[in-house]
């Protein structure tokens, strides 16, 4: 050929292939197309063996290729394939990974080419060559169909999943508390053993935002988080059983950071409900500078206080008039060896805190004592100061 008339570029077909392309088309044989692509089937991962019945795989394998023979003939303009919707749907619910079914369906490129080039005559070989574009465009075309479908069935999947679970754990927040068959349903539903002791939660106002951070991440760490929503708070609860080292273990020193409340429910999804509530709690006695979590040993005191508080009782009205009588230096003295002791539980420790003498400090929580009438170092009285003082 001159070079007036240079040969054409790959997958630039000319005006004048188009009758023997369609007559290269019209010599494929869709029954043949659809047992070649299943003999290949079987080296594609997780296809072996296949993921749906045999069966299945011919009748959407034959759909598939009447719909790309179709395609060829148009010049690789693809209509909506049902097959693909069918193919896309069924992997999905079938669980093959999306990266098998698209190298599954990449097979019919193979099949395809193989077939035209059999059909073809050696005079064929270059347009069989210009009308390469075509036949990619269109198995990408259909594959690209089935990819959709497959996402769209696997967003579906994880919405009726997702529905299911939430309906679960609401039923461990509703009253009558469930019994112990409903129980063993939910456990089995959330894959839960029922005795499981869980890692609990809980977050309000603008702390829970941090908390749906640190539930992405542990999710994407592999861990499973369920969440419920407890009026105003979020809830979180969790089997945490990280490997040490690992990523998990890791989020596990990050979720103590967090301005939330946490604690541990001991008897599993029996005692959720309580453990969430009490968690609530914690979290709603963190003063706005505090950090980190709000544990049981470290809000216990605290939340003791608010309660009988609640309920009109004063705790500590007549200690603090006890402490009015004195002058301000020595209720200062006083206060600050009692706090101290009471952190300590050793007056030893107290007097090195305090930089004062052993003796010093004895002397300060006895005055205390005779002034207010509760002894710091008698534990049932000293309950009262941690509490009112927390």
């Amino acid at each position: 050929m001159s070079q007036d008339h240079p040969l054409p570029l790959s997958g630039t077909p000319l005006p004048e292939d188009a009758r023997r392309w369609r007559e290269l088309v019209n010599q494929l044989d869709v029954d043949e197309l659809t047992e070649t692509f299943l003999a290949l089937i079987s080296t594609v991962p997780d296809y072996d063996p296949p993921p749906v019945p045999l069966s299945e795989v011919r009748r959407t394998g034959r759909l598939s290729f009447e719909a790309l023979v179709v395609g060829l003939g148009a010049g690789g303009e693809l209509e909506p394939v049902t097959a693909a919707s069918d193919v896309g749907v069924s992997r999905a619910r079938a669980g093959i990974p999306i990266t098998s079914l698209m190298t599954a369906i990449r097979l019919d490129f193979t099949v395809l080419w193989e077939a035209l080039t059999r059909v073809a005559r050696p005079s064929d070989a270059e347009l069989i060559v210009r009308h390469t574009g075509i036949v990619l465009r269109t198995v990408d075309g259909y594959a690209g169909q089935t990819q959709r479908a497959y996402v769209a069935e696997q967003q579906r999947m994880h919405d009726e999943a997702s529905s299911v679970r939430q309906g679960l754990i609401a039923g461990l927040f509703q009253d009558p508390q469930p019994s112990e068959e409903r129980l063993s349903v939910i456990a089995d539903g959330l894959g839960i053993p029922v005795s499981t002791p869980l890692a609990v939660a809980a977050a309000v106002s603008e702390d829970i935002a941090a908390l749906r951070v640190f539930v992405s991440e542990a999710e994407r760490a592999g861990a499973t988080v369920f969440t419920h929503h407890l009026g105003d708070t979020l809830v979180v609860f969790s089997r945490l059983r990280p490997l040490p080292g690992s990523r998990l273990e890791k989020l596990g020193h990050r979720l103590n950071a967090l301005r939330i409340g946490l604690l541990t429910s001991e008897s599993g999804l029996r005692g959720l409900r309580q453990s969430a509530t009490t968690a609530r709690d914690l979290a709603r006695i963190l003063g706005p500078d505090e950090e980190g979590a709000m544990t049981w040993s470290r809000g216990w005191a605290r939340l003791a206080s608010r309660c009988l508080l609640e309920i009109g009782n004063p705790i500590l009205s007549d200690v603090v008039a006890a402490l009015a009588s004195c002058g301000e230096a020595e209720r200062t003295r006083l206060e600050e060896a009692v706090r101290s002791y009471l952190a300590t539980g050793n007056i030893g420790e107290t007097a090195a805190v305090l930089y004062c003498h052993r003796n010093t400090i004895t002397n300060r929580l006895r005055r205390f004592a005779i002034l207010t009438g509760v002894d710091p170092l008698v534990p049932t009285q000293a309950a009262r100061l941690v509490v009112g003082w927390a």
